[in-house]
């Protein structure tokens, strides 16, 4: 699954020791940019933190993974992003409704 939008939060690094050894855990806040925006929080995990440096601001596309657990008998979902590319502010934008030049009124009648 793929997710575009503006980094919006960098919420603290996370770390904790487990059966597996020792592992870390960077949580952002990305907001889509549609008609109704949406919020997202995706996680990045390992040495994916290290070779990505996200800050607020940056504009990115995410493919992601979704993945629930169980625990004490409620369901919590994450979602994991494997890949992240930023994308340019500058690239062009797909032409917006009110930029068609008006049309002739005389084009408007019936017969």
């Amino acid at each position: 699954m793929e997710l575009t939008g503006k980094v919006i939060k960098v919420l603290p690094l996370q770390s904790g020791e487990g059966k597996n050894g020792i592992w870390k855990k960077q949580e952002y806040v990305i907001e889509t940019e549609s008609q109704y925006p949406k919020k997202v929080c995706f996680s990045l995990w390992g040495d994916k933190i290290e070779q990505t440096h996200l800050s607020e601001g940056e504009q990115l596309n995410i493919s992601f993974d979704l993945e629930s657990r169980e625990f004490n008998g409620r369901w919590y979902t994450e979602v994991r992003a494997w890949k992240i590319a930023k994308t340019s502010e500058n690239a062009p934008q797909e032409p917006q409704y009110n930029d068609v030049p008006p049309e002739d009124p005389k084009d408007d009648l019936p017969f």
